[in-house]
């Protein structure tokens, strides 16, 4: 445990909220409780975590076990965690992490059976959410596209809650190149677009191994992404509303595969 931090730290803390902090360090940053009860099953990823003293006496637990495992731990003062965290209202502890995406080589070696695949992403509340759809529905991977949102966004990771730590995550991929390696490692290809057919599919097709394509939230898919997916799908909409969120439509296209998959063993 040490005293409050310098300035210079708290500055260099506080610079993870941005993109090109993150990229030059490899770090990011994870605020709040539920964040801090996920990461004391991955201690090897935690480079220091930054605490409260009200935050350490409201969740014991979680740092008995962080000491224990012989993380970096420094209490701090509200006015640093302040000035460190990405938030308005801080929630007491900040966790500086080591970034853990995965290639997409490494993830098509385990054979995944389920994925979801971030096309030109940009809300990170949407891609935090479809990623813990995605871990919920017992996807295998989430794959997000460059010119996505970063994964490491603040907003996407808090979004996740904790979802980050139990889903390989594969970044910066070239939209048509991966779903070209995809469909070469097995996989059927899906785009989520309103003009395609309608949810439910038969069981058959929705058993086999499918990278579930979701396109950016105001525009879609670029034509040569429909033209690379084996089938466009659609989640019907039998009431008034014009349209499905992103992340709603998401969840539904990956419990349906979930589902029959589930159901085959």
């Amino acid at each position: 445990m040490s005293n409050d931090p310098s300035a210079a730290k708290v500055r260099r803390v506080a610079r993870l909220s941005q993109k090109d902090a993150r990229s030059e360090t490899g770090l990011f940053l994870l605020e709040g409780p539920q964040g801090l009860k996920e990461a004391v099953a991955y201690p090897e990823l935690l480079d220091e975590v930054f605490f409260t003293t009200d935050a350490r006496a409201a969740h014991p637990r979680e740092f008995d076990l962080l000491d224990a495992a012989g993380v970096m731990l420094t209490e701090v003062s509200d006015s640093s965690l302040k000035q460190m965290s990405d938030t308005s209202t801080p929630q007491g502890v900040i966790a500086i992490c080591r970034q853990l995406d995965v290639s997409l080589e490494e993830l098509l070696e385990t054979q995944p059976r389920l994925i979801a695949f971030l096309a030109n992403v940009r809300d990170p509340g949407n891609a935090g959410t479809v990623l813990r759809a995605a871990d919920a529905a017992g996807a295998d991977a989430v794959i997000i596209s460059a010119n996505s949102v970063d994964l490491y966004n603040p907003k996407l990771v808090r979004s996740t809650a904790g979802s980050l730590f139990h889903v390989p995550v594969v970044i910066g991929v070239e939209i048509e190149s991966a779903i070209t390696a995809l469909k070469n490692a097995g996989l059927q290809v899906f785009a989520a677009n309103a003009g395609g057919e309608q949810l439910p599919l038969s069981d058959s097709e929705l058993g086999k191994p499918t990278a579930w394509v979701f396109g950016n939230e105001a525009w879609g898919f670029e034509p040569s992404t429909l033209k690379l997916a084996d089938k466009e799908v659609a989640v019907p909409i039998f009431g008034d509303a014009e349209s499905l969120n992103l992340a709603t439509a998401a969840s539904i296209c990956l419990y349906a595969s979930a589902f029959v998959q589930n159901a085959a063993g």
